[in-house]
């Protein structure tokens, strides 16, 4: 597969990854327990702004990786 190819398949997985992760955060946000205390809302939102990265970390190194050298086929 070209590298034009992956980061364009790369590009749509990593905007569907950040719909879905902020969506679900914000209805985890909801929880009554996270809702309560000011504390745990600061580290969820933190914890949920930043976490997003781990998962996407594979799709960019997926993406960037070169084209196979035509010459070794």
């Amino acid at each position: 597969m070209h590298i034009r190819t992956r980061k364009f398949i790369g590009t749509i997985v990593l905007l569907m990854l950040a719909i879905v992760w902020s969506l679900t955060a914000m209805a985890l946000a909801q929880a009554p327990l996270i809702a309560a205390s000011g504390w745990l809302q600061a580290v969820y939102y933190v914890v949920a702004g930043l976490g997003w990265v781990l998962p996407a970390m594979p799709v960019v190194s997926w993406m960037s990786r070169p084209d196979p050298d035509p010459d070794t086929n």
